[in-house]
């Protein structure tokens, strides 16, 4: 009897670990996807193969749900006090903080599997990118901009596509990273609206809090240097018009999103935070097509 009830279990644990890595929400790895890809192809100078896509495919979904692991236990105390979050199942008690590391250590693992098949430095950056996943979660307690080492890590892509395509990390991969890490600002400070009353009343230190009154200022600030310094990186001879409209409406849209959040609702906020993969796939979309 027992291992019928076992059983018909099952299905239910594997929700809940689906839920745990956010699995229906894919809007936070295309984050991830679209910069890495940019810089896959740059680095490569037009398509980079199949292995190296595949790799950097699945290790971007890998990585993006083990630090749901590990950002779910960190905050379980958090979350709890916060509408949007307090039924996340490690929050609520329907997976145990040991099931949740486990399987964060598992997705870990095979990404860093992945990482073995490219090329050493970029096993060797691979340490870099775990440590920064790693600290985030905690960095919300101290940082007054956490969203600035989110930044880092949601960009940490760049430079291990240069790696493994080349062997080494160039100047201009630091800068894309650089120039992404404020989109990250951007998109993480609308993200951090929605949730800025029940933060203030727990204490968590986020950018809108720390923003204040300027935050939309703030996010139109971000966008404008994320997309001029990208521009700027890309700004070769050999750009062609595919490249130069993707800019452009990839700034079209971040004027969008300003406008959905000047009000500051927590509806228009989140609105504005997910539809941000669709600025970071046009600008592949143009990197892909100028190749």
């Amino acid at each position: 009897m027992s291992d019928m009830r076992s059983l018909a279990e099952q299905p239910a644990r594997w929700r809940l670990y689906l839920d745990l890595i956010r699995w229906d929400r894919p809007a936070g790895w295309l984050l991830l996807l679209w910069p890495t890809l940019s810089a896959l192809w740059l680095a490569a100078g037009g398509f980079p193969g199949w292995h190296l896509l595949l790799v950097f495919v699945l290790g971007t979904v890998l990585m993006r749900s083990a630090g749901c692991c590990i950002n779910d236990v960190a905050d379980r105390e958090f979350d709890r006090h916060v509408k949007r979050t307090a039924d996340r199942p490690v929050t609520r008690g329907a997976l145990s903080v040991g099931q949740a590391l486990r399987l964060g250590a598992v997705l870990a693992l095979a990404a860093f599997l992945l990482v073995l098949t490219t090329h050493p430095v970029a096993v060797a950056w691979s340490f870099a990118a775990l440590a920064i996943a790693l600290i985030y979660p905690y960095a919300k307690r101290w940082v007054s901009m956490p969203q600035a080492v989110l930044g880092v890590a949601f960009s940490f892509g760049i430079p291990m596509a240069y790696a493994a395509v080349r062997g080494e990390v160039p100047m201009q991969a630091w800068g894309l990273l650089l120039g992404n890490l404020f989109w990250v600002l951007a998109y993480d400070t609308e993200y951090a609206m929605v949730d800025r009353d029940d933060d203030l009343r727990i204490g968590m230190k986020t950018s809108a809090i720390t923003l204040g009154r300027f935050d939309v200022v703030a996010v139109g600030f971000f966008y404008a240097v994320y997309l001029l310094v990208w521009t700027w990186l890309l700004d070769a001879p050999s750009r062609s018009a595919w490249l130069s409209l993707a800019l452009v409406l990839a700034a079209a849209q971040a004027l969008w999103h300003l406008w959905l959040i000047r009000g500051r609702q927590r509806e228009r906020c989140f609105l504005a935070f997910r539809m941000n993969h669709w600025v970071g796939l046009t600008v592949f979309a143009g990197v892909a097509l100028s190749a």
